[in-house]
């Protein structure tokens, strides 16, 4: 399986960040052995001052698909997560100031939170309007909708299947809404949407 990731997907978010609106999704990959195992802590890595959470609507793909056209986009996924993608958010301002990839920034072991549960994609009234939040220490940091995204579910799907071929269990990080911030140890983070966790995770 592999990890596929959307940056800056979200208006505030690329704001917060001092980022360039882009004119096309921005992709960049996780290796699975970026998936923090179940149950488990994060750790803070060593080689990082400034560990960023990044809360994300998941998407599973359920079927192998490649140039996959609009009008069937909704056919290749039934089923919606939630997930954290850690940044090692100094090591990615160096990397991008030097015009490198971002790999050791968003790649790194632990990096990538996959909630337990994913729930059929027709719980929801409309994809188009899901909320999601994250809370540290019982604070609410992050609340986004997929309304706000700059490219909706499908748009993604069509968009990833014209460079890479899509395969049965990968996953779709759609971006992170603003409120992005540093962890640090003892911190709780606790990701829910529409009000229902789906993930509580402890820093160490």
């Amino acid at each position: 399986m592999k990890l596929i990731c959307i940056g800056r997907n979200y208006q505030k978010h690329i704001k917060e960040l001092d980022n360039e609106k882009p004119t096309e999704p921005v992709i960049f990959l996780k290796p699975d052995s970026a998936i923090l195992p179940k149950k488990h802590p994060f750790y803070i890595p060593s080689f990082s001052n400034e560990i960023h959470y990044e809360v994300e609507l998941l998407v599973k793909i359920n079927r192998l698909g490649k140039h996959i056209a609009p009008k069937f986009a909704h056919k290749y996924y039934d089923e919606i997560g939630l997930g954290i993608d850690f940044t090692a958010r100094d090591i990615q301002k160096e990397l991008k100031q030097k015009g490198l990839p971002w790999e050791k920034a968003k790649a790194f072991d632990g990096s990538a939170v996959i909630s337990d549960e994913f729930i059929t994609k027709s719980s929801f009234k409309d994809l188009n309007n899901i909320s999601f939040s994250l809370a540290k220490n019982n604070v609410l940091v992050q609340q986004g909708n997929t309304e706000n995204m700059l490219w909706e579910i499908d748009e993604l799907i069509v968009y990833i299947s014209t460079f890479m071929t899509l395969k049965i269990g990968d996953i779709i990080f759609t971006g992170t809404p603003s409120g992005v911030g540093r962890v640090a140890p003892d911190d709780v983070l606790v990701g829910k949407i529409e009000g229902e966790l789906f993930f509580e995770i402890k820093i160490k």
